[in-house]
Protein backbone atom coordinates (compact mmCIF):
# COMPACT_ATOMS: atom_id res chain seq x y z
CA UNK A 1 0.00 0.00 0.00
CA UNK A 2 1.81 3.25 -1.07
CA UNK A 3 0.32 5.51 1.39
CA UNK A 4 2.19 8.55 -0.21
CA UNK A 5 0.54 8.46 -3.30
CA UNK A 6 -3.28 7.80 -1.19
CA UNK A 7 -2.65 10.98 0.54
CA UNK A 8 -1.51 12.70 -2.79
CA UNK A 9 -4.56 11.73 -4.26
CA UNK A 10 -7.23 12.48 -1.40
CA UNK A 11 -8.34 15.69 -2.51
CA UNK A 12 -9.64 14.45 -5.93
CA UNK A 13 -11.34 11.62 -3.81
CA UNK A 14 -13.14 14.31 -1.38
CA UNK A 15 -14.49 16.81 -4.50
CA UNK A 16 -15.76 13.63 -5.77
CA UNK A 17 -17.40 13.27 -2.37
CA UNK A 18 -18.58 16.12 -2.49
CA UNK A 19 -20.44 15.11 -5.56
CA UNK A 20 -21.65 12.15 -4.18
CA UNK A 21 -23.20 13.68 -1.22
CA UNK A 22 -24.65 16.50 -4.04
CA UNK A 23 -26.28 13.72 -6.26
CA UNK A 24 -27.59 12.05 -3.11
CA UNK A 25 -29.27 15.11 -1.02
CA UNK A 26 -30.99 15.78 -4.18
CA UNK A 27 -32.26 12.20 -5.08
CA UNK A 28 -33.31 11.53 -1.62
CA UNK A 29 -35.46 14.90 -0.86
CA UNK A 30 -36.79 14.18 -4.80
CA UNK A 31 -37.43 10.84 -4.26
CA UNK A 32 -39.30 11.50 -0.96
CA UNK A 33 -41.59 14.20 -2.99
CA UNK A 34 -42.46 11.89 -5.49
CA UNK A 35 -42.98 9.16 -3.19
CA UNK A 36 -45.84 11.31 -0.91
CA UNK A 37 -47.53 12.08 -3.72
CA UNK A 38 -48.04 8.70 -5.68
CA UNK A 39 -48.71 6.88 -2.00
CA UNK A 40 -51.48 9.50 -1.71
CA UNK A 41 -52.36 8.92 -5.10
CA UNK A 42 -52.81 5.22 -4.42
CA UNK A 43 -54.08 5.39 -1.05
CA UNK A 44 -56.80 7.84 -1.73
CA UNK A 45 -57.32 6.08 -5.19
CA UNK A 46 -57.30 9.05 -6.88
CA UNK A 47 -59.46 8.68 -10.03
CA UNK A 48 -57.51 8.69 -13.63
CA UNK A 49 -54.35 8.83 -11.58
CA UNK A 50 -53.64 5.01 -10.08
CA UNK A 51 -53.39 3.32 -13.41
CA UNK A 52 -51.04 5.63 -14.54
CA UNK A 53 -48.60 5.40 -10.76
CA UNK A 54 -48.87 2.24 -11.19
CA UNK A 55 -47.45 1.91 -14.28
CA UNK A 56 -44.16 4.20 -12.96
CA UNK A 57 -43.80 1.96 -9.99
CA UNK A 58 -43.55 -1.32 -12.12
CA UNK A 59 -41.94 0.44 -14.90
CA UNK A 60 -39.21 2.12 -12.50
CA UNK A 61 -38.75 -1.16 -10.27
CA UNK A 62 -38.27 -3.30 -12.91
CA UNK A 63 -35.65 -1.91 -15.29
CA UNK A 64 -31.93 -1.03 -14.31
CA UNK A 65 -30.87 2.45 -12.62
CA UNK A 66 -28.18 1.95 -15.39
CA UNK A 67 -30.62 2.03 -18.56
CA UNK A 68 -32.68 4.66 -16.95
CA UNK A 69 -29.57 6.96 -16.92
CA UNK A 70 -29.07 5.97 -20.92
CA UNK A 71 -32.02 6.64 -21.30
CA UNK A 72 -31.60 9.73 -20.12
CA UNK A 73 -28.42 10.89 -21.49
CA UNK A 74 -28.47 9.16 -24.66
CA UNK A 75 -31.61 8.57 -25.33
CA UNK A 76 -33.39 12.24 -24.84
CA UNK A 77 -30.10 13.53 -26.66
CA UNK A 78 -31.80 12.06 -30.29
CA UNK A 79 -34.88 13.83 -29.93
CA UNK A 80 -33.45 16.97 -29.32
CA UNK A 81 -33.26 17.06 -25.59
CA UNK A 82 -30.25 17.52 -23.88
CA UNK A 83 -29.71 17.40 -20.72
CA UNK A 84 -26.08 17.35 -18.65
CA UNK A 85 -24.78 14.51 -16.76
CA UNK A 86 -25.59 16.09 -13.17
CA UNK A 87 -29.27 16.37 -14.18
CA UNK A 88 -29.39 13.05 -15.69
CA UNK A 89 -28.01 11.53 -12.77
CA UNK A 90 -30.65 13.15 -10.53
CA UNK A 91 -33.23 12.27 -12.53
CA UNK A 92 -32.48 9.17 -12.81
CA UNK A 93 -31.94 8.37 -9.02
CA UNK A 94 -35.53 10.20 -8.10
CA UNK A 95 -37.38 8.30 -10.53
CA UNK A 96 -35.74 4.85 -8.97
CA UNK A 97 -36.05 5.78 -5.51
CA UNK A 98 -39.75 7.69 -6.01
CA UNK A 99 -40.74 3.96 -6.51
CA UNK A 100 -39.80 2.86 -3.52
CA UNK A 101 -40.75 4.95 -1.42
CA UNK A 102 -43.98 5.38 -2.81
CA UNK A 103 -44.48 1.83 -1.49
CA UNK A 104 -43.00 2.59 1.87
CA UNK A 105 -45.52 5.39 2.18
CA UNK A 106 -48.40 3.66 1.05
CA UNK A 107 -47.88 1.37 3.57
CA UNK A 108 -47.66 3.72 6.95
CA UNK A 109 -50.65 5.52 5.78
CA UNK A 110 -52.77 2.20 5.36
CA UNK A 111 -51.47 1.61 8.65
CA UNK A 112 -53.12 4.33 9.95
CA UNK A 113 -56.91 3.39 11.66
CA UNK A 114 -59.88 4.39 9.75
CA UNK A 115 -61.40 5.18 13.30
CA UNK A 116 -58.93 7.54 14.17
CA UNK A 117 -59.69 9.34 10.43
CA UNK A 118 -63.16 9.15 11.20
CA UNK A 119 -62.61 10.73 14.91
CA UNK A 120 -60.62 13.12 13.02
CA UNK A 121 -63.27 14.40 10.48
CA UNK A 122 -66.21 13.93 13.06
CA UNK A 123 -64.13 16.57 14.82
CA UNK A 124 -64.27 18.90 11.90
CA UNK A 125 -61.15 18.46 10.57
CA UNK A 126 -61.29 18.51 6.85
CA UNK A 127 -59.66 15.97 4.52
CA UNK A 128 -56.23 17.79 3.99
CA UNK A 129 -55.99 18.88 7.79
CA UNK A 130 -56.84 15.06 8.76
CA UNK A 131 -53.73 14.25 5.74
CA UNK A 132 -51.69 16.65 7.55
CA UNK A 133 -51.71 16.64 11.24
CA UNK A 134 -53.56 12.89 12.34
CA UNK A 135 -52.46 10.69 9.16
CA UNK A 136 -48.78 11.99 7.68
CA UNK A 137 -47.32 11.99 11.19
CA UNK A 138 -48.22 8.37 11.88
CA UNK A 139 -47.52 7.23 8.68
CA UNK A 140 -44.29 8.89 8.15
CA UNK A 141 -43.10 7.13 11.81
CA UNK A 142 -44.46 3.75 10.27
CA UNK A 143 -42.14 4.05 7.39
CA UNK A 144 -39.23 5.35 8.57
CA UNK A 145 -37.62 2.04 8.55
CA UNK A 146 -38.24 1.85 4.58
CA UNK A 147 -37.28 5.46 4.56
CA UNK A 148 -34.11 5.04 6.00
CA UNK A 149 -33.49 1.77 3.84
CA UNK A 150 -34.25 3.29 0.59
CA UNK A 151 -31.79 6.60 1.62
CA UNK A 152 -29.00 4.30 1.80
CA UNK A 153 -29.98 2.42 -1.07
CA UNK A 154 -30.04 6.23 -3.20
CA UNK A 155 -26.49 6.71 -1.72
CA UNK A 156 -24.88 3.27 -3.00
CA UNK A 157 -26.75 3.59 -6.32
CA UNK A 158 -24.44 7.34 -6.86
CA UNK A 159 -21.53 4.97 -7.94
CA UNK A 160 -23.85 4.18 -11.55
CA UNK A 161 -23.39 7.41 -12.58
CA UNK A 162 -19.91 7.26 -13.47
CA UNK A 163 -21.05 5.81 -16.35
CA UNK A 164 -22.00 9.03 -17.76
CA UNK A 165 -18.57 10.53 -16.43
CA UNK A 166 -20.42 11.90 -13.35
CA UNK A 167 -17.03 12.47 -11.31
CA UNK A 168 -18.54 10.73 -7.91
CA UNK A 169 -16.55 7.97 -6.02
CA UNK A 170 -16.96 5.22 -8.35
CA UNK A 171 -15.87 6.92 -11.87
CA UNK A 172 -13.02 8.50 -9.43
CA UNK A 173 -11.76 5.32 -8.48
CA UNK A 174 -11.99 3.48 -12.19
CA UNK A 175 -10.00 6.40 -12.90
CA UNK A 176 -7.34 6.51 -10.61
CA UNK A 177 -6.56 2.47 -11.30
CA UNK A 178 -7.56 3.39 -15.41
CA UNK A 179 -4.32 5.68 -15.38
CA UNK A 180 -2.17 4.93 -12.58
CA UNK A 181 -2.87 0.66 -12.01
CA UNK A 182 -2.91 1.98 -8.12
CA UNK A 183 -5.59 -0.57 -7.84
CA UNK A 184 -5.39 -1.06 -4.00
CA UNK A 185 -4.88 2.41 -2.98
CA UNK A 186 -8.03 3.10 -5.11
CA UNK A 187 -10.25 0.33 -3.42
CA UNK A 188 -8.88 1.07 -0.11
CA UNK A 189 -9.70 4.84 -0.67
CA UNK A 190 -13.40 3.91 -2.04
CA UNK A 191 -14.13 1.67 0.70
CA UNK A 192 -13.21 4.46 3.26
CA UNK A 193 -15.06 6.83 1.85
CA UNK A 194 -18.07 5.11 1.59
CA UNK A 195 -18.11 4.61 5.03
CA UNK A 196 -17.68 8.34 5.82
CA UNK A 197 -20.29 8.93 4.09
CA UNK A 198 -23.09 5.77 4.66
CA UNK A 199 -21.90 5.02 8.59
CA UNK A 200 -23.51 7.80 9.82
CA UNK A 201 -26.29 8.24 7.79
CA UNK A 202 -26.98 4.89 8.92
CA UNK A 203 -26.51 5.08 13.00
CA UNK A 204 -28.54 8.30 12.53
CA UNK A 205 -31.37 6.23 11.12
CA UNK A 206 -30.93 3.82 13.69
CA UNK A 207 -31.32 6.49 16.36
CA UNK A 208 -34.16 8.13 14.89
CA UNK A 209 -35.86 4.32 14.16
CA UNK A 210 -35.68 3.92 18.27
CA UNK A 211 -36.78 7.55 18.83
CA UNK A 212 -40.00 6.96 16.85
CA UNK A 213 -40.70 3.31 18.69
CA UNK A 214 -40.26 4.55 22.20
CA UNK A 215 -42.45 7.61 21.17
CA UNK A 216 -45.29 5.23 19.74
CA UNK A 217 -44.93 2.52 22.84
CA UNK A 218 -44.63 5.71 25.55
CA UNK A 219 -41.37 4.04 26.37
Amino acid sequence: MNWQYIWSVLPRFIDATIITLELSFFAIILSILVGVICAVIMSYKIRGLVTLTKCYIELSRNTPLLIQVFFLYFGLSKIGIKLDGFTCAVIGLTFLGGSYMAEAFRAGIESVSKGQIESALSLGLSQKQTFRYVVFPQAFAVATPAIGANCLFLMKETSVVSAIAIAELMFMTKEIIGMDYKTNEALFLLVMFYLVILLPVSIYISYLERRLRRAKYGA
